[in-house]
């Protein structure tokens, strides 16, 4: 594809409703996929004839519907925190058994969600990031590449909780805090359809979004 015209819909100019990816006839900048790229498009609208990819994009969406009331006003607000859709999405497809993958970190958390999808009739597997029990040195790390290299350090083990994963036929992952490629890595090996609950940040507790919606945000877009 000619440079020219990759999709930049992030920087779009035009207001949400005025967008011909929102509307027919809308507006779009030169290089807008939905108005350039119409031959990718009837190719993506064939995949739904898939059974299974229909299905899933039908319960998404209407999973996504009931994730809002309406007021007495005719206002629609949300009325579902994320880790009820996809109970309810999972419901929905007919998935019994979950499969929890999740950060030493957030063990505890691990523990309540695993608790929750367990009330609601799911079948739950969990798997640490830590599973294995192998040592940072099997990477090839240097010592300043570790937290206290005056004592062993157990690395996570993404491919590990996939094919745990994989190997017990779970019917749907959910993700829970693993870290920045530590995530790339587990989708890379993982066979069944995955979702994630929470990320890993740091610094913003587990809530990546803050340093986007904070004079933070200032800084990050003035790389030194």
């Amino acid at each position: 594809m000619d440079k020219s015209l990759f999709p930049t819909c992030a920087t779009c100019p035009f207001k949400r409703n005025d967008r011909l990816c929102v509307k027919a006839g809308g507006k779009h900048p030169p290089n807008c996929p939905t108005a350039m790229q119409q031959k990718l498009g009837e190719e993506a609208l064939a995949c739904y004839q898939d059974e299974q990819v229909l299905r899933m994009a039908r319960e998404s969406a209407i999973v996504e519907y009931n994730c809002y009331t309406t007021l007495p006003d005719g206002t629609r607000i949300p009325c579902h925190p994320r880790i009820l859709e996809i109970m309810e999405y999972a419901k929905a497809m007919g998935y019994k058994r979950l499969g929890l993958l999740f950060c030493i970190g957030l063990r505890e958390d691990a523990k309540t969600v695993a608790e929750i999808f367990a009330a609601h009739g799911f079948e739950v597997v969990s798997v640490i990031c830590k599973v294995g029990n192998v040592s940072k040195a099997a990477l090839g790390l240097e010592a300043e590449h570790l937290h206290n290299p005056a004592k062993p350090e157990t690395m996570c083990n993404p491919v590990l909780q996939a094919k745990l994963m994989n190997d017990a036929e779970v019917d749907l992952n959910v993700l829970l805090g693993l870290c920045v490629a530590h995530d790339t890595l587990v989708m890379r090996y993982l066979d069944a359809p995955t979702t994630v609950l929470a990320v890993k940040d740091r610094m913003l507790g587990n809530n990546p979004l803050a340093a986007l919606h904070s004079s933070y945000s200032n800084y990050l877009k003035k790389p030194v």
